[in-house]
C-alpha cells in the first residue's frame, strides 16, 4: 500500500504493475466521499449464461437482473454494507473507464476489471439460480435521470430527454459452474 500512496519514485514505477494488481479493485481510492458526484443515470445490469449440452448443443438462460438483487438487498437492510451498495456499480464504472465503448481491454487493469465484473455475475447467478454454465454475457440498460423531478422552472428551456441505451457485452468464458 505504501508504494501505491507514496509520491512517484523509481521503486513505485518499477513495481507499478504488481502494486496495481494487488491494490485494484479492492482498495481503490477516490474522493467521492468528500466531493460526491451523484449518478445521472440508472443502470440495470443483467446477465445470462450459456451451457454446452451433452449432445453439443448450446443452452442460453434468460436474463437475470443483477442490479435488481442489489437494490432489493439494500432496500430491505437498515444498515447495508458498502459492498452491497457499490460492488456491481463500481465494477461497471471501472470497466467503462478501462474498456471504453468497444469492449476491448487495453491494459492489464482492463483485463482484471473484465474478470472482476464477470466473476461478480457468475458468482451471483450460481448462488441464486444454480444450474451449469461455462459462459456469461452482460446487458446494461442505461436510463438517464431527469435533471429535475418537478420539471423545468419558469423561463428555462427543457432539454430533450436522452434516450435509453442498451449495451450487450461479449460472451465471456468462466470457470465451469454447477454440477
Amino acid at each position: 500500500m505504501f508504494l501505491h500512496v507514496a509520491p512517484p519514485n523509481p521503486l513505485s514505477r518499477q513495481y507499478s504493475r504488481q502494486v496495481n494488481a494487488w491494490v485494484f479493485p479492492l482498495f481503490e481510492q477516490n474522493w467521492r466521499l468528500f466531493a460526491p458526484d451523484p449518478e445521472s443515470v440508472n443502470r440495470q445490469i443483467s446477465a445470462r449464461t450459456m451451457h454446452t449440452t451433452a449432445d453439443g448443443g448450446l443452452r442460453v438462460s434468460g436474463w437475470f437482473d443483477l442490479s435488481g438483487v442489489d437494490n432489493s438487498a439494500v432496500k430491505h437492510d437498515a444498515f447495508p454494507s458498502h459492498t452491497a451498495q457499490n460492488m456491481l456499480r463500481r465494477a461497471w464504472s471501472s470497466y467503462l473507464e478501462t474498456h471504453g465503448g468497444d469492449d476491448r481491454p487495453r491494459s492489464e487493469r482492463a483485463l482484471m476489471m473484465q474478470k472482476y465484473l464477470t466473476d461478480i455475475a457468475a458468482d451471483r447467478i450460481a448462488e441464486r439460480r444454480g444450474g451449469t454454465f461455462e459462459s456469461v454475457q452482460l446487458r446494461v440498460i442505461t436510463v438517464p435521470i431527469a435533471a429535475s423531478a418537478q420539471g423545468p422552472g419558469p423561463g428555462s428551456s427543457a432539454a430533450a430527454p436522452k434516450p435509453v441505451e442498451t449495451r450487450y457485452l461479449p460472451w465471456w468464458k468462466v470457470a465451469s459452474r454447477g454440477n
